[in-house]
């Protein structure tokens, strides 16, 4: 059963990206909603990252999660600084790994 979900969902994404991606599917979508759409990434991550970040076990516990804030806070302002997605996603991991592994010995 939970093979058949998997592939299941992965149809649906699949062909939802199809749709727009392919030029040959003559579906557009107009630029109000491509503009709406755009905010959708940072808002999934942003649901992703927060309560890693904030909410390490079930509970705000900002001096327990002390790596995870200190390389959150380094990402944005790093994101703000050079806007490359993939130099800010490899860079941050870096300086996490440093914060975790070696300064805070975690």
């Amino acid at each position: 059963m939970t093979y058949l979900i998997i592939v299941v969902l992965t149809a649906i994404v699949f062909l939802s990206r199809y749709l727009f991606l392919e030029p040959k599917v003559p579906l557009r979508i107009s630029s109000s909603a491509q503009r709406f759409l755009a905010y959708a990434s940072p808002a999934v991550l942003t649901a992703i990252w927060g309560p890693i970040v904030f909410l390490p076990h079930g509970e705000l516990a900002l001096e327990d999660n002390l790596p995870y804030l200190l390389a959150a806070t380094f990402a944005i302002v790093l994101a703000r600084i050079i806007k490359d997605v993939l130099i800010t996603t490899i860079v941050s991991i870096l300086v996490f790994l440093v914060l975790n592994l070696w300064v805070f010995n975690h």
